[in-house]
Order: structure tokens, then sequence, then C-alpha cells
């Protein structure tokens, strides 16, 4: 398996396509929010299959991690840590970037606490599934 920074933003839209509106039902209207334009995209791949991606969002100091989704055939791997993993070292290419945060699924805090986010914030709903807000040092 390998993650890499890519161009190919139709293949990152397609993998969240299956995760995101296919299988856990977020409408369309919530999943293209039109900032794909002005993200790094990041790809995972097993061979020559695309299986994960993340998204990238950098606002001065901050970079949010969102949009990642591994393929349901990919998962129980690793992914989803490499990913966040790699997340990382690109947030921390980023002159000035100190720290990142990200909106995880309500379920998922203990995967991106033992990665080592911290909870902070109520719980919120975000296309109508539960999430928490969480942070750490890049």
């Amino acid at each position: 398996m390998r993650i890499e920074v890519t161009a190919d933003v139709p293949t990152c839209q397609a993998l969240r396509r299956v995760v995101f509106i296919d299988e856990q039902g977020v409408s369309e209207a919530d999943e293209v929010d039109g900032l794909d334009g002005r993200a790094i995209h990041l790809l995972a791949w097993d061979g020559d299959c695309p299986v994960g991606t993340a998204r990238l969002l950098v606002k001065g100091a901050t970079g949010k991690i969102g949009r990642v989704c591994v393929l349901p055939e990919a998962r129980g791997l690793g992914l989803g840590a490499a990913l966040i993993g790699a997340a990382l070292e690109v947030l921390r290419a980023q002159p000035g970037l100190a720290e990142a945060y990200l909106g995880s699924q309500s379920h998922a805090t203990g995967f991106y606490e033992k990665l080592g986010f911290a909870v902070e914030g109520e719980e919120f709903l975000d296309a109508g599934i539960p999430h928490r807000h969480m942070r750490r040092a890049v």
C-alpha cells in the first residue's frame, strides 16, 4: 500500500461517494461542499487500485483533516491510521502550521485519540451523523 498527494480529485470524490453517500447515507449536498479546489488531497493505493483518501484544508496555523475514508474491502489493514499519519506529515511541511483538527464521527473518537488527537467541545450533528471536534499539535 502507498499513500501520496494527488491532483486526481475525481478519484478521491468517487471513493468518498462510495463510503459517505452510498454506504453512510450522507446527502450529495453535504458531501459536495465546493472546497475540493483549494484542498490538498491524499490517495491511498493497494497496487493499482485506489482504496482510500483524505482531504486537507489549511487556514493560518491550522490544518483541517477531513473526508477521510477507506473502502470496505481495505478496512482493518491500518490504512486509516496511515492516512492520518501521511496527513500530519503534509501538514508539518506547511510553513507556520502548528495544529491539526478534524470532526470525527463520534464512534471513531477512540481511533483518533490513539493517534494523539483530543476531543474538545460538545457532540454535534454533521450530515445527520454525531461528531466530535478533535485537535492535536502537528
